[in-house]
């Protein structure tokens, strides 16, 4: 994809946008590495990450499948996606969770 910068230029952004990542990573590593207690406020908001990173990643995919945004019945991800839900609150397993979400997923993807 051709842009109005030079190789040069991009190369720069590519290679300050790693060192910032890695320094921003770093730093958290440095910093609970100099403390002993996590603060408790910390602790209970970092609970939180791995759903929200889960979400982060799996929402775009659901609601947006083509790129553009698609809350119908005939998205079958979103429709799929729901049903994974659902048996995740009702049984807790995540077994149970990919099986049903893939299954709903393959019916409504070949069959219906």
């Amino acid at each position: 994809m051709p842009t109005g910068y030079d190789s040069a230029t991009v190369w720069l952004v590519i290679a300050l946008a790693g060192v910032l990542t890695f320094a921003i990573r770093g730093s958290f590593i440095y910093l609970f590495g100099r403390i002993d207690d996590v603060p408790p406020a910390a602790e209970s908001a970092l609970e939180y990450v791995p759903a929200a990173v889960f979400a982060a990643l799996v929402f775009p995919a659901l609601l947006a499948p083509s790129g553009d945004l698609a809350v119908s019945v005939g998205n079958e991800k979103l429709v799929a996606g729901a049903l994974a839900a659902l048996a995740a609150w009702y049984t807790e397993r995540v077994l149970a969770t990919i099986l049903v979400g893939m299954g709903a997923l393959w019916v409504l993807r070949f069959v219906v």
